[in-house]
């Protein structure tokens, strides 16, 4: 995986993004807005009444959006410990504590299990696949949308400072170029905060072969103008999100 590493892609990176400004502006997103687009315009209506469990919630954005657009309980779930007590704040401040809870992990059911931006980070998807299963009620269903994924011209997310950047550079290279501002102590792409597990579309959809799961729907959504890298040799390079409805088999 790469083919520029050593001395001159130290100099590159360092020129090109010394302090890794230009990588970390491509994920800045406007948050909550993204959940009708990217579930469809009546989702609210489809979560209403419902337990929900926002897998990966972060924050708490979208776990208190949808409180406060007709879910009956909204579970988030998170391994973050810090991030589960800024969304207790955050449920708190918006009125919305009786109906939302944050957790690092549950046993508990739910109608519709939501992933959103998630599926790229963690370090077994597969293994996730395999616990949503686990916590769906019988006739629910896994709404996930996430990417960039690894082809994708920024699917290095932050080591991608310019297009496939994370693919020219080896990653010995780019966790040298990161660690001259960040003072983690990450050695591997999957170690920096959020993690980063180089998933493709062609891995994803072999993840949810081998899982309990399968796909009632599961649509890539191409660049903006680059309708014609939805043919299936060049989706993985021109498909800027994966979208999916998961239901048992």
């Amino acid at each position: 995986m790469g083919i520029i590493g050593g001395r001159l892609a130290h100099w590159m990176l360092r020129n090109r993004a010394p302090r890794g400004a230009a990588a970390e502006s491509f994920q800045s997103r406007s948050g909550a807005t993204q959940l009708e687009e990217l579930f469809g315009g009546d989702f609210f209506e489809v979560i209403r009444g419902r337990t929900v469990l926002d897998y990966g919630c972060g924050a708490g954005h979208e776990t208190v959006e949808m409180a406060q657009h007709g879910a009956t309980r909204v579970i988030g779930l998170d391994v973050r410990e810090r991030w589960i007590t800024r969304a207790r704040e955050h449920a708190r401040q918006s009125g919305v504590s009786d109906r939302c809870t944050f957790v690092t992990q549950t046993e508990e059911h739910a109608d519709i299990i939501i992933s959103k931006d998630a599926f790229e980070h963690y370090a077994d998807p597969g293994a996730v696949l395999h616990q949503m299963s686990a916590l769906l009620a019988p006739g629910g269903c896994v709404l996930a949308a996430f990417g960039p994924t690894w082809l994708h011209p920024y699917g290095g997310h932050l080591f991608s400072v310019f297009p496939w950047a994370h693919l020219l550079f080896t990653e010995a290279a780019l966790i040298r170029w990161r660690s001259s501002y960040r003072s983690d102590g990450a050695t591997r792409f999957s170690e920096v905060e959020g993690g980063l597990n180089q998933l493709t579309i062609r891995r994803f959809e072999r993840l949810i072969r081998e899982s309990p799961l399968r796909p009632e729907r599961l649509e890539t959504v191409p660049i903006k103008k680059l309708g014609p890298l939805r043919l299936p040799l060049l989706r993985e390079f021109g498909s800027s999100i994966v979208r999916c409805k998961l239901v048992h088999r």
